[in-house]
């Protein structure tokens, strides 16, 4: 696959900010380097919003709300807007592969895939439009009179990304927000911000009103800002377990809207019919995938005490045999962690991993043949205990702990040992079997003989793996406030229906 000879024709306006519908210069002249993962190089260069930056972006959102027409179109015409949105969007597959692979270390055989799927996003909320019931006449259960339920935009929006995926992160938040007739601040991560100056682009492309769509690059200083900034309605996050209970409290102290999708140490329950091989070949699969840097991962594998050997061996022979590599090489099946910083905090784990008496089986170090990226092996750990730190804090890496169970309830008695309750998969050949231990397991998402997650219906997780969820309708609900109206007699719209 091609690399761009100059990043620029991906990101037209990388020293600007977008504010208000137009490409602003920030009131500073700080800049953001991005670090491309495999070469270790700088690609790309980004404005730095500071706090006026910020202020401004708020204020253009804050004055589109109250004052624009967007909150006040019907949902049919913001749906008009989404679907010229998402047209943009299909056509940025190329943008997408030249900036998510050296951002975050995905492989660029998957990255022209985002681009239509996140249009995909757009489109479907845009759908919404003509069927979700955003107004609907009740009866009153107190006195008499007609009522009307309706469901209106929660406000402006603050919406914040983190650098793995920050393409389909933001597209989940900012579609349905759109749809709703919120306004929105999208605040990028500073490692990852060139999916949000493709979402800019297409934007301005699509023709949204000035103010209704916001992006700047930030630190988390600035960040918080965002947070605690009572002109901004809600916030939607997604990021680590320990940033979203600092957001969830700051929103606290002003009853701010926030929903929050966290963290993860997911476990895969292997029952003692299934496939062991089949089981090893799809969790190391799934592993290999943005290299581990994936909240949903299923990192905690639970077996039957009799097999666990067995299944190490074998787990391990797979998961040694992933090709890891430049991610713009088609060969490469792993590509690096996204950022230095990122692996130093692998391979931290791996020696509290060591440390901790758990069997390293495979990995644990920087492959040989690459001396320059991001890189670390796919690593397998055997007879780790439930309680240690490899078994209870998310690496964020591939880095795979294999914990042995006595049996069946055992084993749901484990997956269930943890703060976190994303996702979670059974592996067995009996659906029925499947169906019933997936009931017991606490978390947003369980699969069966893989790892699976749906974002097209809702994901999100269980306890302080986040609060509500993205994605389907029940991604469209946390945009919208419920509002009750009581009149005397029905308007002309519902008489008239009624006559007919």
């Amino acid at each position: 696959m091609s690399v761009a000879t100059g990043i620029e024709q991906h990101v037209k306006h990388p020293d600007q900010l977008y504010i208000g519908g137009q490409w602003v210069a920030p009131l500073s002249t700080a800049l953001i380097d991005v670090v491309d993962s495999a070469t270790e190089e700088v690609f790309l260069r980004v404005a730095e919003a500071g706090e006026a930056d910020l202020d401004r972006a708020i204020t253009a959102a804050r004055s589109a709300f109250d004052d624009g027409p967007w909150p006040s179109l019907a949902h049919t015409e913001r749906a008009a807007y989404l679907r010229r949105f998402a047209a943009e969007l299909a056509t940025r597959g190329e943008a997408i592969t030249q900036l998510w692979p050296r951002e975050s270390g995905a492989l660029a055989m998957v990255a022209p895939h985002m681009a239509p799927m996140a249009a995909g996003v757009f489109e479907y909320y845009a759908g919404l439009a003509d069927t979700y019931p955003f107004e609907e006449p009740v009866t009153p259960t107190m006195g008499s009179g007609f009522g009307l339920l309706v469901r209106e935009a929660v406000g402006v929006v603050g919406a914040i990304i983190p650098w793995n995926v920050p393409l389909q992160l933001a597209v989940q938040k900012v579609a349905p927000a759109l749809l709703a007739g919120c306004t929105v601040v999208l605040k990028a991560a500073p490692e990852a911000p060139g999916s949000a100056y493709v979402l800019a682009e297409c934007a301005e492309a699509a023709g949204l009103p000035a103010g209704v769509f916001n992006v700047v690059t930030a630190d988390r200083a600035v960040s918080e800002r965002l947070v605690t900034d009572a002109r901004v309605d809600k916030i939607a996050f997604t990021g680590s377990t320990a940033a979203g209970r600092r957001i969830a409290s700051l929103c606290g102290q002003r009853i701010a809207r926030f929903t929050l999708e966290l963290g993860g140490k997911s476990a895969a329950v292997v029952l003692d019919d299934a496939d062991l091989t089949k089981a090893a070949t799809a969790l190391a699969g799934a592993e290999c995938f943005l290299t581990g840097q994936v909240c949903a991962s299923l990192t905690r594998i639970v077996v039957p005490r009799g097999v666990h050997d067995e299944f190490v061996e074998t787990l391990a022979q797979v998961f040694s045999q992933v090709v890891v590599g430049d991610p713009y090489d088609p060969a490469t099946q792993m590509g690096p962690l996204a950022m230095a910083r990122q692996r130093d905090r692998v391979e931290g784990y791996i020696r509290a991993g060591v440390d901790s008496g758990a069997k390293l089986v495979t990995g644990g170090g920087r492959p040989g043949h690459l001396e320059r990226g991001y890189y670390i092996e796919p690593t397998v750990f055997g007879g780790v205990d439930n309680s240690s730190t490899i078994a209870q804090e998310e690496i964020f890496g591939p880095v795979l702990s294999v914990i042995p169970a006595a049996d069946e309830a055992d084993a749901i008695r484990i997956a269930n040992d943890t703060i976190y309750g994303l996702n979670a998969a059974v592996f067995t050949e009996d659906v029925d079997r499947a169906r019933a231990v997936a009931g017991r397991l606490r978390s947003g998402t369980v699969g069966h003989n893989a790892m699976r997650a749906d974002t097209g219906i809702a994901f999100g997780g269980f306890k302080q793996s986040g609060i509500g969820r993205e994605g389907g309708l029940e991604g469209l609900l946390p945009y919208l406030e419920t509002k009750m109206i009581l009149l005397d007699e029905a308007p002309a719209r519902y008489r008239e229906e009624a006559a007919h």
